[in-house]
């Protein structure tokens, strides 16, 4: 997740202190990747060390305000407009739990899938339900609708997610039986072609052509 990206978005529509970037970066997504302070001040030095940000002054309250530079909005427009990049995708730790447990003696690779299932399940019933929510909100006019309508696409992206899993989960399940039922067939097929195999290959004997006694 681009942080420094999503910062720089925030600031371009007008300075921002750290802890306000903070509530306004949750705001936009809905607290889906939520963030602390730290992480905030330490991206905004790394984004001033490269000059794509600078100190602004301070606000009444005293705090340091912080203001995109032309630099930024420069890195800014790059980011809207390069595809994300997916020729290395991030680790996804249930395709390496799976992976790893594909021959690992004592797992129960159907039980670690079904429990997944279950879990992935009610995680796509949990953001169905915040997604009528958000509808609702945005219908009524209750919504402050920049941001609410930013929350229902994470919204729908989480939910397009959650079904892309679930439906990965029964393919690999289905996948394991089908493995597992050719393995017992070949276990169970191998010794009698080999028996067949040896007697096709064996010499046969040759027709006797010396007359009757």
């Amino acid at each position: 997740m681009s942080i420094r990206h999503g910062l720089l978005a925030l600031l371009d529509d007008g300075p921002r202190y750290g802890s306000r970037l903070r509530t306004e970066f949750e705001s936009r997504t809905g607290s889906t990747w939520p963030l602390n302070v730290g992480q905030v001040y330490t991206t905004l030095a790394r984004l001033e060390r490269d000059g794509l940000v600078a100190p602004g002054g301070e606000d009444p309250a005293g705090h340091t305000l912080y203001a995109i530079t032309e630099a930024g909005r420069a890195e800014l427009r790059l980011w809207y407009e390069r595809p994300v990049d997916r020729t290395s995708p991030p680790r996804d730790e249930l395709a390496i739990k799976l992976a790893m447990a594909v021959g690992s003696p004592g797992v129960d690779i159907r039980a670690v899938i079904q429990a997944q299932r279950h879990a992935t399940v009610k995680a796509m019933q949990d953001y169905t339900r915040l997604k009528a929510q958000a509808l609702a909100a945005l219908e009524s006019g209750a919504a402050r609708e920049r941001d609410d309508v930013a929350w229902l696409l994470v919204l729908e992206q989480l939910i397009f997610q959650t079904e892309a899993e679930a439906r990965w989960l029964d393919h690999s399940e289905s996948r394991l039986v089908r493995l597992s039922l050719t393995a017992d067939r070949r276990a169970e097929g191998n010794p009698p072609q080999a028996a067949d195999t040896a007697t096709a290959t064996a010499p046969k004997p040759r027709a006797s052509h010396a007359p009757p006694r």
